[in-house]
């Protein structure tokens, strides 16, 4: 079994809202250091192979149909065997 870390996060060119709102909010409480602020999704799955092909293609087909929007967000993964 494998365990696989699937980051997701919006496209750069895309103004994150809740990023800002917490950009404003570190700011109020006295963190005006703090810059630009990007929210994203952090996800780990446990994966067994199940023979029909290779992994990393498997988990790439999973982050496209459902784990992230290819068309608003990047995602990256990393398997662990």
């Amino acid at each position: 079994m494998a365990q696989v870390k699937v980051v997701v996060t919006l496209k750069p060119s895309l103004l994150d809202a809740q990023g800002r709102v917490v950009q404003d909010a570190l700011h109020s409480m006295g963190y005006a250091n703090v810059g630009q602020v990007r929210i994203g999704k952090y996800m780990e799955l446990e994966v067994t192979a199940n023979g029909k092909g290779d992994l990393n293609s498997e988990i790439k087909e999973m982050c496209d149909r459902l784990l992230a929007n290819p068309v608003i967000e990047n995602y990256t993964f990393e398997v662990v065997e």
